[in-house]
Protein backbone atom coordinates (compact mmCIF):
# COMPACT_ATOMS: atom_id res chain seq x y z
CA UNK A 1 0.00 0.00 0.00
CA UNK A 2 2.53 2.54 0.86
CA UNK A 3 3.98 2.17 -3.34
CA UNK A 4 0.23 2.88 -4.25
CA UNK A 5 -0.01 5.92 -1.95
CA UNK A 6 3.53 7.30 -2.80
CA UNK A 7 2.70 6.88 -6.20
CA UNK A 8 -0.76 9.16 -5.10
CA UNK A 9 1.42 11.56 -3.57
CA UNK A 10 3.43 12.38 -6.20
CA UNK A 11 0.71 12.94 -8.71
CA UNK A 12 -1.82 15.04 -6.62
CA UNK A 13 1.74 16.85 -5.90
CA UNK A 14 2.70 17.43 -9.23
CA UNK A 15 -0.81 18.19 -9.74
CA UNK A 16 -0.37 21.24 -7.20
CA UNK A 17 2.73 21.93 -6.84
CA UNK A 18 3.76 22.31 -10.69
CA UNK A 19 0.29 22.65 -12.34
CA UNK A 20 1.47 25.82 -13.79
CA UNK A 21 4.49 26.90 -14.39
CA UNK A 22 6.40 30.33 -14.03
CA UNK A 23 6.24 31.33 -17.39
CA UNK A 24 3.83 29.17 -18.89
CA UNK A 25 0.34 28.44 -17.85
CA UNK A 26 -0.11 25.71 -19.42
CA UNK A 27 -0.64 22.60 -17.55
CA UNK A 28 2.36 19.96 -17.50
CA UNK A 29 1.37 16.67 -18.57
CA UNK A 30 2.56 13.11 -17.20
CA UNK A 31 3.04 10.65 -19.48
CA UNK A 32 4.58 7.94 -17.73
CA UNK A 33 5.58 7.22 -13.91
CA UNK A 34 7.29 3.77 -13.00
CA UNK A 35 9.03 2.57 -9.72
CA UNK A 36 10.58 -0.38 -9.27
CA UNK A 37 12.17 -0.59 -5.20
CA UNK A 38 14.71 2.31 -5.06
CA UNK A 39 14.50 3.15 -8.92
CA UNK A 40 12.14 5.42 -10.79
CA UNK A 41 11.74 6.19 -14.37
CA UNK A 42 9.25 9.35 -15.13
CA UNK A 43 8.39 10.47 -18.23
CA UNK A 44 6.01 13.70 -19.24
CA UNK A 45 5.06 16.03 -21.57
CA UNK A 46 6.65 19.86 -20.95
CA UNK A 47 4.87 22.59 -21.69
CA UNK A 48 3.83 24.64 -24.75
CA UNK A 49 4.03 28.35 -25.17
CA UNK A 50 1.53 30.81 -23.27
CA UNK A 51 -1.13 31.82 -24.84
CA UNK A 52 -0.16 35.19 -23.77
CA UNK A 53 3.02 34.93 -25.89
CA UNK A 54 1.70 34.10 -29.32
CA UNK A 55 2.44 37.91 -30.32
CA UNK A 56 6.23 37.39 -29.55
CA UNK A 57 9.04 36.59 -31.56
CA UNK A 58 9.41 33.24 -32.41
CA UNK A 59 12.97 33.25 -30.66
CA UNK A 60 11.86 34.81 -27.78
CA UNK A 61 8.90 32.40 -27.37
CA UNK A 62 11.12 29.32 -27.62
CA UNK A 63 13.81 30.63 -25.00
CA UNK A 64 11.06 30.99 -22.61
CA UNK A 65 9.63 27.79 -23.25
CA UNK A 66 13.22 26.56 -23.14
CA UNK A 67 13.62 28.00 -19.78
CA UNK A 68 10.34 26.73 -18.22
CA UNK A 69 10.69 23.34 -19.40
CA UNK A 70 14.52 23.33 -17.84
CA UNK A 71 12.53 24.61 -14.57
CA UNK A 72 10.00 22.11 -14.72
CA UNK A 73 11.94 19.65 -14.93
CA UNK A 74 14.39 20.40 -11.93
CA UNK A 75 11.13 20.54 -10.50
CA UNK A 76 10.04 17.22 -11.16
CA UNK A 77 13.43 15.53 -10.02
CA UNK A 78 12.73 17.41 -6.57
CA UNK A 79 9.13 16.49 -6.38
CA UNK A 80 10.11 12.88 -7.08
CA UNK A 81 12.43 12.34 -4.41
CA UNK A 82 10.35 14.11 -2.09
CA UNK A 83 6.97 12.28 -2.58
CA UNK A 84 9.15 8.79 -3.06
CA UNK A 85 11.11 8.48 0.38
CA UNK A 86 12.17 5.09 -1.39
CA UNK A 87 13.21 6.09 -4.46
CA UNK A 88 17.47 6.56 -4.81
CA UNK A 89 18.20 6.71 -8.59
CA UNK A 90 15.94 8.35 -10.98
CA UNK A 91 15.38 8.67 -14.97
CA UNK A 92 13.97 11.20 -16.19
CA UNK A 93 12.55 12.68 -19.89
CA UNK A 94 10.75 15.30 -20.96
CA UNK A 95 9.12 14.98 -24.24
CA UNK A 96 7.70 18.03 -26.10
CA UNK A 97 5.36 18.00 -28.70
CA UNK A 98 5.66 18.19 -32.03
CA UNK A 99 3.90 19.95 -34.90
CA UNK A 100 4.05 16.62 -36.81
CA UNK A 101 1.85 14.80 -33.55
CA UNK A 102 4.40 12.43 -32.37
CA UNK A 103 6.85 13.96 -29.16
CA UNK A 104 9.99 14.91 -29.44
CA UNK A 105 12.77 14.09 -26.19
CA UNK A 106 14.06 17.14 -25.39
CA UNK A 107 15.71 16.63 -21.80
CA UNK A 108 17.41 13.57 -19.77
CA UNK A 109 18.35 13.24 -16.59
CA UNK A 110 19.67 10.09 -14.31
CA UNK A 111 19.56 11.75 -11.18
CA UNK A 112 20.45 10.21 -7.76
CA UNK A 113 18.93 11.47 -4.43
CA UNK A 114 21.15 14.05 -2.12
CA UNK A 115 22.62 15.12 -5.28
CA UNK A 116 22.48 19.60 -4.44
CA UNK A 117 23.77 22.58 -6.61
CA UNK A 118 25.47 25.22 -4.96
CA UNK A 119 22.84 28.35 -3.95
CA UNK A 120 25.10 30.82 -6.18
CA UNK A 121 24.11 28.75 -9.59
CA UNK A 122 21.62 31.06 -10.93
CA UNK A 123 21.64 29.74 -14.42
CA UNK A 124 18.93 27.46 -14.65
CA UNK A 125 20.86 25.37 -17.65
CA UNK A 126 23.68 24.64 -15.74
CA UNK A 127 21.82 24.32 -12.17
CA UNK A 128 19.68 21.07 -14.76
CA UNK A 129 23.10 20.05 -16.11
CA UNK A 130 24.98 19.59 -12.34
CA UNK A 131 21.50 17.74 -11.20
CA UNK A 132 22.30 15.73 -14.08
CA UNK A 133 20.07 16.92 -17.02
CA UNK A 134 21.57 16.33 -20.72
CA UNK A 135 20.16 18.42 -23.05
CA UNK A 136 21.17 20.84 -26.40
CA UNK A 137 20.44 24.24 -26.06
CA UNK A 138 20.90 25.94 -29.18
CA UNK A 139 20.51 30.11 -29.35
CA UNK A 140 18.96 29.59 -26.18
CA UNK A 141 16.49 27.18 -27.30
CA UNK A 142 16.23 23.47 -26.68
CA UNK A 143 16.83 21.41 -29.63
CA UNK A 144 15.67 17.35 -30.20
CA UNK A 145 17.52 14.74 -28.48
CA UNK A 146 18.92 12.60 -30.90
CA UNK A 147 18.87 8.93 -30.96
CA UNK A 148 22.82 8.54 -29.87
CA UNK A 149 22.95 11.06 -27.31
CA UNK A 150 19.60 9.41 -26.01
CA UNK A 151 21.76 6.02 -25.73
CA UNK A 152 24.53 8.26 -24.08
CA UNK A 153 22.18 9.49 -21.50
CA UNK A 154 20.93 6.30 -19.63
Amino acid sequence: MRVLWGIADFGRAMHREIRFGELSRAPLRLLRLEWRGEVAECDWLARPADEWDRDLPRQVSGETVSEQALRDAIAVRELLFHALPGVETASLRAFRQAAGGSPELIITGAATRGEQVPRNISSTAMRAKLLGFQFWLEGGILETLQSEECAMSF
